[in-house]
């Protein structure tokens, strides 16, 4: 039986250059519960946030080894991004937003990112399926 971790690797020596593929990994609806809210009441109670994640990993050399160690792991980025959520409470989910960001970026050797965090349920006198807030940084 073959080794699950080997890799073929494809002779692509054509004589043609080929251009590395760029990645982009994507995260969506990732349910969280935080403590988010411009009151005090809001903040205190909680609520169930949804998050969509784009990452710009780039070239990357996944795409050549299959390997897990040359990429991005997503399931790491969720646990990065709970982190931050449940590190403090936020007011607005723009700052929410930029400190996830920030953090992808600092922790990943990423181009850019792009957070979008929606409130299903928002506290509002009327009636919206929900509100949400996209932030986007590139990396410097």
């Amino acid at each position: 039986m073959d080794d699950p971790d080997e890799y073929d690797e494809v002779d692509e020596d054509d004589g043609e250059e080929h251009p590395e593929p760029e990645v982009t990994i994507e995260v969506s609806g990732l349910s969280l519960f935080t403590h988010v809210g411009v009151t005090a009441a809001e903040r205190e109670v909680g609520q169930r946030l949804l998050l969509d994640l784009r990452i710009d990993v780039g070239e990357c050399d996944a795409t050549v080894t299959d390997r897990i160690e040359d990429t991005v792991d997503y399931a790491q980025v969720c646990d990065t991004v709970n982190l931050v959520a449940q590190q403090r409470s936020y007011k607005t989910l723009e700052r929410l937003c930029a400190a996830i960001a920030d953090r992808l970026i600092e922790q990943y050797e990423v181009g850019a990112v792009w957070v979008k965090a929606a409130k299903p349920e928002p506290p509002m006198a009327l009636p919206v399926s929900e509100v949400s807030v996209e932030v986007w940084r590139e990396a410097e």
